[in-house]
């Protein structure tokens, strides 16, 4: 159900659409003191937690009570509050909802949302006080996408290993978990939990039930392991919204849009939030093209701190969504596309370790990002997969340059997190002055040499297979990468072996640096 103006204006203003009733939902918010999960008479109630049933929000009382219809999707959730923490099961998923499902989901292969029978009399959610500083970090994951046991390994190997012992606070998968195969959720789950701390999960266009073809059923599995597809919490002084933007219609296809309950939902919590806070809005896609972002935007510019993240495009970019875009805040709202795990979905020449390199679509490496905040500012921080942590750009310049076409040689480099506020210059050994680079959006160079091999790639073995498919090599067309910037050498450098330094200044201040050794003749 696609939003109109009408109902657009009344979510904003707080209201609650119609819905359809089944039942109210009664219980308790309380302080679990022995962290059994259940409420006992010694356990004090907590006010002021918010509860949901994915449309309105309603605050618990003095005693920690609430009182809630429930909607016929069937979701009841507690929204974390800062300085609080909720159960964990084995696999460090937050245990914050409960489904009131009485049928449960439709019946499939691979299960949804279990039948849950009659509402209970009471349905209380514990929670656990716990220190949270304002200063924290959280791990974003975009874009897993494992098919098969095989590639739940190159997400253990190459990125979740080195993640173990991390003091991040929580981490974040941004969507497609699996590619389109909902019976891995667990395992991948499994893997990203050795890691040691809580993580949150967000529905991707690859994460959906096939064997339904109701849009609200389609998250059914997802529902069962991860909890509801659209959700919130705080951290600090920071709070987090996720909602699911992918929604199918009956043929299969999906569109990124959000449904009239969803902007409901994020109008209620949004407007029990002080404007303070920094607010983090998530979803898969990227906001600035899914259906219905006006109203969102409308909703975000109340708050003087936000940022959205998103994954999905497998490629990584900062946009700063200004008033050509439809944004009216008085300032530009930064929306990041995140890098993804799977890179090119673990596609390209494997290593000696047998893990593709997986460059994604922009020629930037496959990786994740550290999300710093403290207190309602923030800083984004790149990291390569089983890289050294300064590993964050590729220069390109030839080898062997004769004299006397120094001047048409073009140096070419790919800073993988930088946006058009990066600042980056470059210098040849034994020079003082740094020369500034310009910002060059373009396909990256590496990944355009590639795909100039496919017609030779695209022949067939003697067993059918595609060369390239078989050399773990086809990828897609490369696509124009928005961190990339080009300058040409300097004037009289002398024959001999020089190296070129490049520098960059990113738009949170941090620092980095790259060489490339080069010849002139």
């Amino acid at each position: 159900m696609q939003i109109n103006c009408f109902s657009a204006i009344l979510m904003l203003a707080g209201f609650a659409l119609p819905g359809l009733a089944q039942d109210t939902a009664k219980g308790y918010v309380y302080h679990d003191l022995n962290g059994n999960g259940i409420r006992e008479a010694n356990e004090p109630g907590i006010s002021g937690v918010l509860i949901s049933n994915g449309e309105r929000v309603v605050r618990s009382d003095d005693q920690g009570f609430y009182e809630l219809s429930l909607q016929a999707t069937g979701e009841l959730f507690a929204i974390k509050p800062s300085g609080y923490a909720v159960p964990h099961n084995a696999d460090k998923l937050p245990q914050y909802y409960y489904w009131h499902m009485p049928s449960g989901s439709p019946s499939t292969e691979v299960p949804g949302v279990a039948a849950s029978g009659p509402l209970p009399q009471e349905v209380n959610f514990a929670l656990v006080q716990q220190e949270e500083s304002d200063s924290f970090q959280v791990l974003l994951f975009g874009d897993p996408q494992a098919r098969g046991l095989k590639e739940v390994n190159y997400v253990s190997h190459d990125v979740v290993e080195e993640c173990i012992g991390t003091d991040a606070a929580f981490g974040i998968t941004l969507g497609d978990i699996v590619a389109d195969d909902s019976a891995l959720f667990t395992e991948v789950s499994q893997s990203i939990a050795q890691i040691g701390i809580p993580w949150y999960y967000v529905f991707g266009n690859h994460d959906h039930n096939r064997d339904v073809t109701n849009d609200e059923d389609r998250d059914g599995t997802f529902k069962r392991v991860f909890g509801p597809s659209t959700y919130a919490f705080e951290y600090g002084k920071a709070v987090f919204v996720v909602v699911r933007d992918i929604h199918y219609a009956e043929d299969g296809k999906y569109t990124s849009s959000f449904t009239d309950r969803q902007l409901a939902f994020v109008g209620n919590f949004l407007a029990e939030i002080p404007k303070d806070r920094l607010v983090v809005f998530i979803q898969h896609a990227p906001l600035i093209r899914t259906q219905g972002r006006e109203a969102i935007y409308r909703v975000l510019e109340q708050f003087p701190h936000s940022l959205s993240i998103s994954g999905h495009t497998h490629t990584m970019n900062h946009v700063f969504v200004d008033e050509e875009m439809g944004w009216q805040g008085d300032t530009p709202h930064h929306h990041f596309i995140n890098a993804t795990v799977s890179g090119s979905w673990w596609c390209g020449l494997k290593d000696e370790t047998g893990i593709p390199h997986a460059t994604m679509n922009d020629g930037a490496p496959n990786g994740y990002t550290f999300l710093h905040i403290d207190g309602s500012e923030y800083a984004l921080r790149f990291k390569a997969a089983r890289r050294p942590a300064d590993y964050q750009m590729n220069i390109y310049l030839a080898d062997d340059i004769p004299a006397d076409k120094l001047t048409d040689s073009e140096v070419v480099v790919n800073v993988f997190s930088g946006s058009q506020r990066s600042t980056v210059e470059m210098r040849v050994s034994g020079q003082k002055e740094w020369l500034p680079m310009d910002f060059t959006p373009m396909p990256d160079p590496y990944n355009a040499w590639m795909h100039s091999l496919s017609p030779f790639l695209d022949l067939r073995l003697s067993g059918g297979e595609r060369a390239d498919e078989a050399l773990g090599w086809k990828m897609d067309l490369p696509r124009n990468s928005f961190h990339i910037w080009s300058a040409k050498l300097p004037e009289g450098l002398a024959p001999g072996t020089h190296y070129l330094e490049v520098r960059t200044t990113d738009m949170f201040g941090q620092e980095w640096s790259g060489k490339r050794i080069f010849r002139v003749r």
